[in-house]
Order: structure tokens, then sequence, then C-alpha cells
């Protein structure tokens, strides 16, 4: 059996690290891990066939494979591999996590920073016990800069997550009604974001914290009565510091800088102009100019299915299907109805992983979607039946093949259209036929 030290050795021989055979390039490291459905050991043969110069596998039965290199748990593995990796970086990496808006503001983030800093980023969604070992592995020497995401389901996997980043910054976007089964329920969500500011704390880092969000500040200040020993955190930073007024936000944010200068975004939404914010405050910390910091976030523009303003003939449509829970639904459905526009129509998704919470909190919506006195309202999936008591004239269509063919039939124009739901109901799908 290998030691984390021999592997590493290993590794460093390695031009990168893959968990797909799918995705194998020429002398990549290849982590054979274990899901319910699958043994990625079956796969080295084919890894090393592929390409890869070593596997990582923990079959004995490959223990005498040229290019195998054997240990007790492939997975745990990967995680001591990368926190051994992480000793050797000496770069300021920013972990973030939060119930909403994760993804988007790592982006904005990490735009900001590569104005000035050759900057690593979250790729994607590789965000959780596995993703962000893969992260951490795959920043080298050729950056001064990273921003890790972090993502959970349930305590202590943020806790875990922070010992293989070591952030030596952090910031939690907010804390809402998300993978509440996982949780058990939101002060289970509070307690397992917290944990990110637990590890800040402990280890005498920096966090910002957005002094607009009453849950964050006082999270903030209970780890501070909490702690009793000389660490504490480094600092922590407040923002917005400068004032930065919210001129529109629908149908994307437009926001007024200190200085008068008006800047134009591709993101809809308050909920985005708070992610810009927690961008430009790092910006501004990390010695990035205010003119950069700001071009930086007009020119996000997102195309993976997170908050994406499309035009399509008369049509503007709000896709925002990659995630759905009670807090992000909630106040997608609050700004869309704030929003001035001709028609508008919903086509909402349901909102996954709320075990016994999932009838009660479709409900609601239901309430909320109702209050709002939207054009047209359509409903897919089987969670998504539990807000027709509140909506007796919505559409209620509980398969995508047959919403297909009902849009087909219905074609829409001069509309404003909010698509949101799960991940796992591939809502995108709908846009070809809007």
């Amino acid at each position: 059996m290998l030691s984390t030290a021999e592997l590493y050795s290993k590794f460093q021989e390695c031009t990168g690290i893959s968990t797909d055979t799918r995705r194998i390039t020429a002398d990549c490291l290849f982590v054979a891990l274990k899901g319910a459905n699958f043994d990625g050991n079956q796969f080295a043969e084919q890894a090393l066939a592929s390409g890869a110069r070593y596997v990582l596998v923990d079959d004995p039965a490959l223990a005498n494979r040229e290019g195998c290199l054997l240990v007790p748990d492939s997975l745990t593995a990967l995680q001591d591999l990368a926190r051994f990796h992480r000793q050797n970086l000496s770069i300021p990496i920013v972990g973030l996590t939060g119930s909403n808006g994760k993804t988007t503001t790592k982006e904005l983030i990490a735009g900001v920073l590569a104005k000035n800093y050759r900057t690593y980023a979250t790729v994607g969604n590789l965000n959780n016990h596995i993703g962000v070992p893969l992260t951490v592995l795959s920043i080298n020497e050729q950056y001064e800069m990273a921003v890790v995401e972090m993502g959970a389901n349930h305590q202590k996997e943020i806790e875990l997550l922070c010992s293989i980043a070591q952030p030596t910054h952090g910031l939690i976007t907010n804390v809402g009604k998300a993978h509440l089964e996982g949780f058990g329920g939101i002060e289970g969500v509070r307690k397992g974001k917290g944990e990110l500011y637990d590890y800040l704390a402990r280890n005498g880092r920096t966090v910002f914290i957005n002094s607009r969000d009453t849950t964050l500040t006082a999270m903030y200040r209970e780890r501070l009565k909490a702690i009793r020993s000389e660490t504490t955190f480094a600092e922590a930073i407040f923002y917005p510091g400068e004032p930065i007024d919210l001129i529109q936000e629908s149908p994307v944010v437009i926001f007024r800088t200190e200085s008068g200068q008006d800047v134009t975004t591709h993101l809809p939404g308050r909920y985005n102009f708070d992610n810009m914010l927690a961008a430009l405050a790092i910006g501004q910390y990390f010695g990035v100019s205010p003119e950069d910091a700001n071009r930086a976030v007009a020119d996000y523009n997102p195309t993976n299915n997170r908050s994406q303003v499309i035009y399509k003939g008369s049509n503007t449509i709000l896709l925002d299907a990659y995630n759905a829970n009670p807090s992000s639904m909630a106040a997608a459905v609050r700004q869309f109805a704030a929003m001035a526009a001709k028609r508008k129509v919903v086509i909402l998704g349901d909102m996954y992983e709320l075990g016994q919470e999932s009838e009660a909190e479709h409900a609601a919506l239901g309430k909320l979607v109702a209050e709002s006195q939207f054009d047209v309202v359509i409903l897919a999936g089987k969670d998504m039946k539990f807000a027709l008591d509140s909506l007796p004239k919505a559409y209620y269509i509980p398969d995508k093949f047959s919403l297909h063919n009902w849009l087909m039939d219905h074609p829409m124009t001069d509309t404003h259209i909010l698509v949101k739901g799960s991940r796992g109901m591939g809502l995108e799908s709908v846009v070809p036929f809007l």
C-alpha cells in the first residue's frame, strides 16, 4: 500500500487527474471510484489503454498490474492526496458555499480576480466530496489565486471540504431552504453552511459577510462569542462598504457605483445583485481596480442554465433551470412578478430533496404564485400538484413530453417567460418550444 507522500510523488509524474474514462488525457492519473451502481476498478485496464500513466485502485486483485497504485480506499486516498497537494500551495484560496447562488458568485469572483491574477476556479459544478479534491489537484504553480466552490446536502460535509481546500478566505452567499431532507430542516442548513465560518474562525482566516443579511451577521457574532481561544477570524470584511445602488433588477441588473457610473450586467434579479456585491468586495480587498471589477461583472454572461436571459423572437426567457429550492424559487417568482412586462408566463418544475417538507413547500409556492397574478401558470412534475389548491386555473402537466407538446400547441409571442425547476427536471428542454 502506498503512503500519501509516495502517491503524491507518482501524481507529480502525471499531467492531470480524472475519474471518468471518457475524459482520459495522456499521462494522467485515473482514480477508480466506486458508487452504488459502478466500480471504477473494472475500468482500470481501459484507462491505461486510453493513455493514463497510473490508475489509483482499491481492488487487491489489481495490486500487481503495472500502472496500478493500490490503496485501501480510492476516495479517501483522493481526498488525502488533495490535502497533501494543498500544503504545497502558498496561494490564497477563496472558499464559498451557500444555499443559493454559489456557482454564479464563484464565476463573478473569478472573473474579477482574473483582472489582476492568474486565477483558477472550480470547473462547472465540481463542488462535492469528489469535485473539491479534483479542483484542488488541478491548481498548479502557474496560478496566483483560486476560488473553490463547496456544496453540501448534509451536515459535516462543508467541514470535510474545508479540511481539503483549506481556504484562506471565505464567503457564505446565504442560508435558505435547500436540501432540507439531508440537513434535517432549516436549522440544519444553518449549522451545515456555518461549518465554513467555523473553519475560518478556528484557523484565523478572513471572512466576507453581506452586511444586509441578518442571518449571516448573526452567525458571525455567534462564533465570536463561542471561541474562547486566541484564534478567531483574522479579519471580517462586511460589504458593501461603498454605496452601490441598484437601479434596475429586470430583465437584467443595472447598478450605479459611488463614482456615478451605471453598470449594465447580463444577470437578472436582486438576488444576483448580492452576488455581484460579493465579487466586487473581494476584488476590492485584493486590489482589483473598481473599473476592472465593474467590467468583469458586466462582462459575465451565463451559459449554464443559471440566471440566463434569452431573447427568442418577441419573447424574453428567464432560464434558471439548473436548480431550485423554496428560497431560490420564491426569490425568482417575486423578482419576475415585479418585472414590467406586457404578458408574463411561468413554467415551474418540482423542487427536489425536500423530504417530508415537500408537500408543504410546494403548497406555499402555489400561494405565492397565486398572489403574483401571472397571465399563465404551467406546473410540471409530480410534487407540483400540491401547488394546485391555490392555482385552480394553472395548467398541470406531470411529464416533460406532454409539456413540450402543450407548448407547441400554444405558441407564445410578446411574452416574458420564467422557467425554473430542480436539476432533475431538466426544464431547459422547453426553450426550443418557446
